[in-house]
């Protein structure tokens, strides 16, 4: 049956604007395109030890398909989220099926109505997503702008709710205000501190995405937030592990008040099949490996380091956004543009991912460089005069 012709016209547009979206192949080529930052998703250690894990617990027999709350709430799941939470120095965890899962899950059903989310402009989709299914009402702020956020929680803070009817009384409403501690797409980090102390002035619960400082930041890669101390002052983290840890899954951590409601109440960890043994035995070895690599995560701290400051030597510095994570971002405007650029350095056995408009405002294209702990430094030095030869 034929598409219908609206969403043929959709599809028009975005190859006239040079923006369609096809399924990338998995290529030779020297990768600093993913997100698996330190190596994890190719990592023989975790490889065998998930399977004999596996075979010695003998898990895979409770490992029954199904809703978490019918079949498919097998014996992993209390170890590894009991794991998860005492390596976060968090009172519990709640195992989602991805990053995705999370966050429409907890932003569709913990704000309520006549509550406030504000949340960073350059928020990930699916935070954006989970906000657009609350019946709470949503603002914007300015990307790390707390000044503008500052703003917006004196202006909202206070509302009017009906309590008869004919009366209405004006009440301090809930505020949750939402960022990341690593942006997907600039790579940049807000400042923490300032803005945990900002949502503290104002009795505000503070949610931040980690999915990107898993794995990342931290002796541990622990991530950015329980790196700087502030884990006990924020309402709620989401983990997501197909970056840093290179495996499936996600887990909100916050108080056991916060997962008792999530269980009872968020939709997309209610109505959806649980992980399998093997995939809930692998966040469990996954976290363990974490706290014996800790040159592996110093090594991708190198890395960075020395990213930056080859960038820097090659005059190329201007065209990057400031960051000082694994994500570098070289702004390349026009579509047309910064695609010839990613096929010019896939040429040469380079993949480098071009992030085109939509997904980024028109005139912010950009070619992505992901940083790993496995890339060396010549090859971090040969990708960089690459790109100096094709924008100079």
């Amino acid at each position: 049956m034929k598409l219908p012709e609206n969403l043929i016209q959709k599809l028009v547009v975005r190859k006239q604007n040079n923006a369609l979206r096809q399924l990338p192949y998995t290529s030779a080529s020297i990768d600093f395109t993913s997100n698996d930052y330190i190596g994890f998703s190719n990592s023989a250690a975790i490889f065998n030890k998930t399977h004999q894990y596996l075979l010695d617990t003998n898990c895979t027999k409770n490992g029954a398909t199904g809703s978490r709350l019918i079949s498919g709430n097998h014996s992993l799941y209390k170890i590894t989220e009991t794991f998860i939470a005492q390596f976060h120095e968090s009172e519990s965890a709640l195992i989602f099926n991805s990053g995705y899962d999370a966050n429409v899950g907890f932003f569709s059903a913990v704000p309520q109505r006549n509550d406030v989310i504000l949340y960073d402009e350059l928020s990930h989709a699916s935070i954006r997503d989970g906000i657009l299914m609350s019946n709470a009402k949503s603002y914007k702020f300015n990307h790390n702008d707390f000044e503008d956020l500052e703003r917006l929680i004196l202006k909202h803070q206070n509302i009017a709710i009906p309590s008869g009817e004919k009366e209405k009384k004006t009440v301090l409403n809930t505020i949750y205000i939402v960022t990341e501690s690593v942006f997907s797409m600039d790579g940049d980090c807000p400042n923490l501190e300032e803005l945990v102390v900002l949502s503290e002035k104002y009795n505000c619960y503070l949610v931040i995405d980690e999915a990107h400082a898993l794995g990342v930041f931290g002796e541990k890669g622990e991530g950015l937030v329980q790196f700087l101390g502030l884990h006990n002052r924020v309402f709620a983290r989401v983990m997501t592990f197909g970056k840093g840890l290179g495996c499936h899954g996600a887990a909100v951590l916050g108080s056991e008040e916060l997962k008792e409601y999530l269980v009872n109440f968020a939709r997309s960890f209610i109505y959806t099949t649980g992980l399998s043994p093997h995939s809930v035995a692998t966040i469990f070895i996954a976290y363990q490996q974490l706290e014996i690599e800790k040159e592996t995560i110093e090594k991708l701290r190198q890395n960075i380091v020395y990213f930056n400051q080859q960038k820097k030597l090659l005059g190329l510095q201007p065209m990057f956004v400031r960051s000082k994570s694994a994500i570098q971002s070289a702004i390349i405007p026009g579509n047309e543009n910064v695609k010839e650029v990613a096929k010019k350095m896939l040429d040469k056995g380079f993949d480098v991912k071009a992030i085109v408009s939509p997904t980024v405002p028109e005139g912010q294209e950009r070619l992505r460089f992901c940083i790993h702990s496995y890339n060396t430094q010549e090859e971090i030095i040969e990708v960089l005069n690459l790109l100096s030869s094709f924008v100079f």
